[in-house]
């Protein structure tokens, strides 16, 4: 699903510029209450069977992109209630993140396999033959059937199958799960197991009934611009590409007219990460640790704790490029509010630690942002940059590089062969929690001793997160391209080096 444009993507981003509507110009938060009658006006439903329905489902959203908590069916309240909590820079969500609204998920049915109608009754009878668990037998017409009873779901039958007959049937959001953390409620509903959960977004992002969804803080960080606090954007690489005539320096523009103080490349950050991952490296592998696992994407290192907990000092103990980046606009502006904008929705989580707060006041995705420039009208096609606005010239391109698949790795890798030429370092790298799964495994195993491991939770890299834009391939393409034009490449020659001591501290 990824990719391609549908009605799920136009509901989410209505969703966003209406709240951040309401943000700027202030008054009546009641005004919310009206809102599910804007995006879903009339009698005629255009998704579901019931209007009512689809104005319910709505209005979950809305609140959810307020921050405000999730309501089952038969809570009796107004869209509105709490919205004047909520309505303060101060607030934060409360967990969870990752929200299943109950009323509006399919129920799909869990993970099968099914024959369908193609199966031509054949005598050779493969996908029998290959069943470990003599799951399938012949019908009274002839043609095969499966016992659910006894299927363990292999899809040995499925590969063997002359005609293509027998398929695997799986709730989309269950499938996207790397860590298998969906199941279903009391009425066969997807429900989340927060215990396993990493806030990844990857299921919300492949439900294709828009029945999950995750909290903002859009709502608040509009009351802080609104209230005049100096709020600064620090801005992920992976943004390149994601708004169409976007370029840097109208990027700086549009910034301005949402009424952010200044916008800083998170690149800074990643050049830090990178250098300090390398020292770790070196320092540790192979004399204290048998590998060293990246750190600056938050949900594969949570996963990495709750299944391999035995490998907890293998991550890298080096803050992640988005709290490194807000610690020195901190350090230069002590007054300012600090707003990460990026491509991840687990980043709303990493913000979220007590750790953390400190540093970073609010986390929103690209999708989110979008629906900012929205709300103020901003065409990036007429804009036109001040003379103030340039280019980010910050980052290096290895720091932009972290945003795809295996730049993180390559980075670090590089940088270690700049401070010891003599030294070779092995790498792997996990694209998508289960291949960060099974990585881990083979570490277990002792067949990645001495190894730098890349994880991505979402499968190519940051690029791929919860909350972009536009298609994997384009926006992988678009940093690569970005990466290139980076008047200094390697993240040992960055100009900010020298400050890594400061914001460790």
């Amino acid at each position: 699903m990824r990719g391609i444009h549908s009605a799920v993507d136009d509901i989410r981003r209505d969703v966003f510029t209406e709240v951040a509507r309401l943000a700027y110009e202030g008054g009546d938060y009641r005004k919310i209450d009206l809102l599910p009658y804007k995006i879903i006006p009339g009698e005629v439903a255009q998704y579901r069977h019931d209007v009512f329905l689809e104005r319910a489902i709505v209005t979950e959203r809305l609140r959810l992109a307020c921050g405000l908590p999730l309501r089952r069916a038969n809570e009796v309240n107004l869209a509105s209630d709490g919205i004047e909590e909520a309505a303060k820079p101060e607030k934060y969500y409360e967990p969870p993140l990752i929200n299943v609204i109950p009323f509006a998920c399919n129920a799909c049915p869990p993970k099968e396999m099914r024959i369908s109608s193609n199966c031509q009754g054949c005598f050779s009878r493969p996908c029998m033959n290959v069943c470990p668990k003599k799951a399938i037998y012949i019908g009274r017409d002839g043609k095969s059937v499966i016992d659910q009873s006894k299927c363990v779901k292999c899809g040995r039958c499925q590969t063997q199958c002359p005609y293509n007959a027998i398929s695997r049937m799986e709730r989309p959001c269950a499938k996207a799960c790397g860590m298998d953390a969906i199941g279903s409620d009391e009425y066969g509903r997807a429900k989340i197991d927060y215990d396993k959960c990493v806030s990844c977004g990857q299921c919300l992002v492949n439900c294709p009934f828009a029945a999950i969804a995750d909290k903002s803080q859009i709502f608040q960080l509009i009351q802080a611009i609104r209230k005049g606090d100096k709020v600064i954007a620090c801005v992920a690489p992976a943004f390149v590409g994601q708004y169409k005539d976007a370029t840097p320096a109208k990027l700086r523009k549009a910034m301005r007219i949402l009424g952010f103080a200044d916008t800083v490349e998170v690149a800074i950050g990643a050049d830090l990460c990178t250098v300090e991952e390398a020292k770790d490296f070196m320092e540790n592998v192979p004399e204290n640790l048998d590998f060293m696992g990246t750190s600056c994407c938050p949900a594969w290192s949570v996963m990495a704790k709750k299944l391999f907990p035995e490998f907890k000092d293998n991550i890298s103990m080096a803050l992640t490029p988005m709290v490194l980046t807000a610690r020195l606009v901190k350090k230069d502006n002590p007054d300012a509010r600090i707003v990460f904008i990026g491509p991840c929705a687990a980043k709303k989580l990493e913000a979220s630690r007590r750790s953390v707060r400190s540093d970073v006041d609010f986390v929103l995705t690209f999708e989110e942002l979008l629906g900012m420039f929205c709300a103020k009208d901003i065409d990036f096609a007429t804009l036109e940059p001040d003379e103030c606005d340039k280019d980010f010239t910050e980052g290096t391109g290895a720091g932009r590089g972290f945003a795809v698949s295996g730049g993180v790795a390559q980075a670090v890798a590089e940088a270690i062969s700049r401070m010891d030429p003599t030294r070779h370092v092995d790498v792997d790298y996990g694209d998508g929690l289960r291949e960060c799964r099974k990585m881990l495994t083979l570490a277990k195993a002792g067949k990645r001793n001495g190894y730098l491991l890349e994880g991505m939770a979402c499968p190519g890299g940051c690029v791929a997160g919860a909350g972009t834009i536009q298609p994997v391939m384009s926006a992988a393409n678009n940093v690569r391209t970005y990466k290139a034009r980076a008047a200094v490449q390697s993240s040992v020659d960055s100009a900010y080096i020298d400050r890594l001591e400061e914001v460790e501290e």
